[in-house]
């Protein structure tokens, strides 16, 4: 099949680049000893799951126990929840995942501990946890001393749960300018302290597991940090781009869209909108844009309706015409992706490979 085949608006995946950015940070974590269990929430699908375990992943990490049910299709011996799981039936069909694969879960409370020893207890299933510890994004993880140390011992007391670590997520940096990475000098920091009161308490921490995709690549300066789970490093998007995190060549898919009127001189409407691309800006910018187009990137990707992306050429290196077809890498692939029932892998100009976003729309 060959690229022109593909019916618009459609996600599409340079199988080359998609490899060499697993094989990146496959060679990355393996010079500075770090596990990955990298985050599926980008990709959504258990083809991309069995590659990134195939290229040296432990494990994957999903946020949702129907994304856990999902990813067993790449056969995964390794599944972190990377959210607190509340609620009987969350817990019950969490339990039956926990049969086919060892299960690890990221909590921040007595509460959802508690609700999972009993889930654990009752299917005779042993679930490992990662106590979540806030390091300045604010959003879930108790704070940094006695809290996280009170959590780990409560952890420790209850059946079929076994204590493995701990866990953080550095969202609040955003950019590798000389003030994200004293940002991310001060995670260090906290990890320091943390790490220094569990030793003293007789606690083994065997895992710490954090990082980002912004971060990835700084990983190895935290020390004592032991796992990355990174998401949109397989992909890559504008806002990845836009922090530091990787170049332009290295956004692995974008949106395949047709030009469907030029009706207004200096503007080009394609066809897709906010159900394609999402409304997601971008980051740490009040700058007004959807996405980059490839074939010009002086153009503004500037509005978009539903169905409509409005697209400012007045800059363009090229003119383009009704039927003309561009390629947008999006502002942030991972909505993006949930927003496409199928995905195709290109070769050069030959579509090699096609597969369903198995994970999309997987909220429970």
């Amino acid at each position: 099949m060959h690229v022109s085949e593909i019916d618009t608006p459609a996600l599409v995946v340079d199988l080359d680049i998609l490899e060499r950015n697993l094989g990146r940070v496959a060679d990355y974590t393996k010079e500075h000893d770090l596990r990955l269990r990298p985050h599926t929430k980008t990709h959504k699908s258990p083809r991309i799951g069995k590659r990134q375990l195939e290229s040296g992943a432990v494990g994957l990490t999903v946020a949702k126990v129907s994304e856990a049910e999902v990813m067993l299709g790449a056969e995964p011996a390794d599944l972190l929840v990377a959210y607190p799981i509340i609620g009987r039936t969350k817990l019950e069909r969490l339990m039956e995942v926990a049969r086919r694969a060892r299960v690890t879960v990221a909590l921040d409370s007595t509460f959802a501990a508690r609700q999972l020893s009993d889930a654990a207890r009752a299917a005779q299933v042993e679930v490992g946890v990662l106590a979540e510890v806030d390091v300045g994004l604010g959003r879930v993880g108790v704070c940094p001393g006695a809290q996280l140390l009170q959590l780990a011992q409560a952890i420790e007391k209850l059946p079929h749960l076994t204590f493995e670590g701990i866990t953080f997520y550095p969202g609040q940096v955003k950019d590798l300018d000389e003030a994200g990475l004293r940002a991310l000098a001060q995670v260090g920091e906290i990890l320091h302290s943390i790490l220094a009161e569990f030793r003293a308490a007789g606690m083994e921490v065997k895992i710490v597991s954090g990082g980002s995709t912004p971060t990835l690549y700084h990983s190895h300066e935290l020390a004592g940090l032991t796992e990355i789970r990174p998401g949109t490093y397989v992909y890559n998007d504008v806002n990845t781009v836009r922090s530091g995190g990787c170049a332009m060549e290295d956004c692995a898919a974008s949106v395949l869209a047709t030009v469907v009127s030029t009706a207004h001189a200096g503007q080009m409407i394609v066809d897709g909108g906010s159900k394609t691309f999402s409304s997601d800006r971008l980051v740490n910018s009040s700058e007004v844009t959807f996405g980059h187009v490839v074939e010009a990137p002086g153009a503004r990707f500037h509005k978009m309706n539903e169905e409509h992306g409005y697209i400012d050429i007045t800059r363009a290196e090229r003119e383009f015409s009704i039927g003309d077809r561009v390629h947008i890498v999006p502002n942030h692939i991972c909505v993006a992706v949930n927003l496409h029932e199928q995905m195709y892998g290109l070769r050069g100009e030959t579509v090699e490979e096609i597969w369903k976003v198995e994970g999309r729309g997987k909220l429970q």
